[in-house]
């Protein structure tokens, strides 16, 4: 499951840098690591900003971490943050 959510992160990644968002760099084999500090953070990332300007957030980890595929991979808090971004941005599921 981790491995298919890295894939997925990664491609995530790359459409939205294609966007011209800007998105720091994530070490392949922390990325869950990484995942899991930016959905505990208390602010958004300058990315999920630019996604959501966009009308894109299905690009952003917080997109991703909600999915079913890749929820265990992630705290009670961790999912109910990038859920409350999610919606509090106007993302519909």
């Amino acid at each position: 499951m981790e491995e298919k959510f890295v894939l997925a992160w990664e491609q995530a990644r790359k459409t939205a840098e294609g966007l011209g968002v800007r998105m720091r760099p994530v070490e392949r084999q922390k990325a869950v690591e990484a995942a899991r500090r930016m959905l505990s953070s208390s602010r958004d990332s300058e990315g999920f900003g630019q996604l959501q300007k966009m009308g894109r957030l299905e690009l952003s980890l917080e997109a991703l971490a909600v999915k079913k595929d890749y929820t265990a991979l992630f705290s009670d808090d961790e999912v109910n943050n990038a859920l409350m971004r999610l919606l509090d941005a106007g993302y519909r599921f």
